[in-house]
């Protein structure tokens, strides 16, 4: 059974809350609730990545076809197995589990066959199409919800587990994203996300030229927004990160204990570059890092 929910930016938790209720589950397998005229007031960088992710979904099917048909997961720019990073639980029967930007919907499925129940939302239609025909093909129960990681229509304390590779964790501001994550999660609740490393942001270029050089392009105090949608090679959408004691502060004043801090290496070097940054590069120096939490 697949159900797919377009639900706006939300004005508060409770009407959006109110809306999943009547419709989640009153609707056969794999229709769609279209609520889109409801979401005009998006944030800038909302219906930017959006809009963004709409125009380049495509580009994305094939490798999501590869992930759903993986036997065990793999994670980042670089593939590195999920028996070295340990990022999903062993066993998450009777857990219920919501991936935070989830594309294509492969982390989703990952989670589904350990034996989670699983919620996965993102802001991009054409990236739902595609994971919504996957787990159709692949026989897999999602909830694909189409709306703002930042404002996820479900009430307090609904997860055990939630998780973003390369979603919320770079898409949405991390001053909101990071608190509703925590809301949505009952007490000793884990939220596990992987992201480009606050190191790679200082050695990329302003203009968006690249790859990462090998020299110091920006302030670290600074680090915060970047809006690529102007770079000179591959223009994009709008991204966060944050300055590594900025992230600790975050997840102090917000109600998160850290479990542990990955820093991901390239498992070998060589000179092809991985969307921004060679594999020479990252066997050097770290291109992405994992946060692991837990709810206080």
């Amino acid at each position: 059974m697949l159900w797919i929910l377009t639900t706006p930016a939300r004005s508060g938790i409770g009407e959006d809350a109110d809306f999943l209720s009547e419709h989640a589950f009153v609707h056969p397998p794999a229709v769609t609730v279209d609520t889109l005229p409801r979401m005009a007031d998006l944030p800038e960088h909302v219906a930017a990545n959006r809009d963004y992710w709409n125009g380049m979904a495509s580009d994305w099917v094939a490798a999501g076809e590869r992930n759903w048909a993986a036997e065990s997961p793999h994670w980042g720019e670089w593939g590195i197995p999920e028996d070295d990073l340990h990022l999903l639980p062993d066993d998450m029967t009777n857990m219920d589990a919501i991936e935070l930007g989830c594309g294509t919907g492969y982390v989703s499925a990952w989670m589904t066959r350990l034996g989670a129940t699983v919620v996965g939302i993102d802001m991009s239609e054409e990236q739902l199409a595609t994971a919504r025909r996957l787990a159709t093909e692949h026989g897999v129960d999602l909830t694909l919800i189409h709306g703002n990681a930042e404002t996820v229509p479900y009430p307090d304390g609904s997860f055990d587990f939630a998780i973003s590779e390369y979603g919320a964790a770079t898409w949405c501001d991390p001053y909101v994203w990071i608190p509703e994550a925590h809301r949505l999660l009952r007490p000793d609740g884990e939220l596990v996300f992987l992201s480009n490393s606050t190191l790679s942001a200082l050695f990329a270029p302003p203009d968006g030229s690249i790859p990462l050089t090998e020299k110091l392009e920006r302030d670290y105090f600074s680090i915060y927004r970047d809006d690529w949608r102007d770079a000179v090679d591959d223009p994009g959408g709008i991204e966060f990160n944050l300055p590594i004691s900025s992230w600790v502060h975050l997840f102090r004043d917000t109600g998160f204990e850290i479990l542990d801090f990955l820093e991901l290496q390239a498992p070998e070097p060589g000179p092809r570059i991985n969307f921004a940054v060679t594999a020479d590069w990252a066997h050097r120096w770290p291109s992405e890092q994992v946060w692991k939490l837990r709810k206080r």
